[in-house]
């Protein structure tokens, strides 16, 4: 049995003995088959997502992201030799709760003669979910999941370590939740975005965290003596990371045509336009002239980065600023209460 059980508690009708998984709020007594809720310390919750891909099926996406790309070696899916596959449940924190804004200020309308700006105010409020890795996975390329559509299942650790390999989670609980507050509050403020915003209240409500467990497929192949790895999510299939070798003829091919096309745009084209000898062309010519030379720079990054193709499924999103709450402990209260009226 689960070290992870509570044993012990009496059903309050027949009196047998019930056992309570972690994670789990809702149990049934296994004698009379009475539902009770279960209620406790408050602590940080335990799921797990189930794993439904195979060994298999998992080798079978390696196979097929080797072919999905015109920027990875032709021969890598024929060449490629599989040297490890196994099975990892990482941690992740996990946030629910109900992300409320309210912005005043005013709003753009008309144009032309007719623009003019109008006061407004605008709210929002809905249901959000945040998740982060919880211990450093950096070697797996995997920095967050998406859990839309995934099932949570009561944590059972005898069944994850029998599984494959498990990480504990690393980190404290209250920059977990900080993290989540900044994510959805940077969110909400975008709903009520006004031209001039002279004042924005937000505030995270009934903020629940947990610790998700959610299981990958880490495979390691060999190509021409170098190690390159894919990572695939366990529960849907999908690439959630993968790295492979490039390939050399697309870039070549790439550098050639993007330093062509940029030459002539930056140019050509450019001096055609400036022969018109009008005025207002000269705004035109400097356009042509910056998208040919971002032409050749995106050209030349691709040929001097791709060697190696590299994928990531979820890109690693940048650090949150801090918003301002407008410290007025009233007025927010009075804007919680208001929203909760809509």
């Amino acid at each position: 049995m689960s070290d992870n059980a509570l044993n012990g508690l009496t059903c309050p009708r027949c009196g047998g003995t019930i056992t309570v998984p972690e994670g789990l709020n809702l149990v049934i007594c296994p004698f009379c088959e009475l539902r009770s809720a279960v209620s406790g310390e408050r602590g940080v919750r335990r799921y797990q997502v189930p794993q439904r891909i195979s060994y298999e099926q998992a080798q079978g996406v390696l196979a097929t992201f080797l072919s999905s790309d015109m920027s990875i070696a032709p021969s890598a899916r024929s060449a490629a030799k599989l040297s490890e596959t196994f099975l990892v449940h990482l941690p992740f924190w996990t946030a629910w709760g109900q992300g409320v804004a309210w912005a005043f200020g005013q709003q753009r309308v008309g144009s032309g003669d007719d623009e003019r700006y109008e006061p407004r105010e605008k709210s929002t409020a809905r249901e959000m979910s945040w998740n982060g890795v919880a211990c450093d996975v950096g070697e797996f390329g995997v920095r967050r999941i998406s859990l839309e559509n995934r099932p949570l299942e009561p944590f059972n650790s005898d069944g994850l370590h029998r599984s494959g390999m498990v990480f504990e989670p690393v980190g404290s609980e209250q920059a977990a939740l900080e993290a989540a507050r900044q994510s959805f509050e940077a969110s909400v403020a975008k709903d009520v975005k006004l031209t001039r915003t002279s004042q924005l209240f937000t505030r995270l409500l009934g903020a629940r965290l947990g610790l998700v467990y959610y299981p990958v497929w880490v495979l390691r192949y060999l190509f021409k003596g170098r190690s390159f790895q894919v990572v695939v999510d366990g529960f849907s299939g999908e690439v959630l990371y993968g790295k492979a070798p490039g390939n050399v003829l697309y870039r070549a091919l790439t550098l050639v045509g993007g330093m062509a096309l940029g030459a002539f745009l930056a140019v050509d084209v450019s001096t055609l336009i400036l022969s018109a000898a009008e005025d207002e062309t000269a705004a035109f010519a400097l356009g042509s002239l910056a998208v040919g030379l971002g032409i050749m720079y995106a050209a030349f990054r691709k040929f001097r980065y791709g060697e190696h193709h590299e994928y990531h499924r979820y890109k690693e999103s940048q650090a949150l600023p801090m918003l301002n709450f407008g410290g007025d402990e009233d007025v927010v209260s009075q804007l919680v209460d208001k929203i909760g009226k809509l």
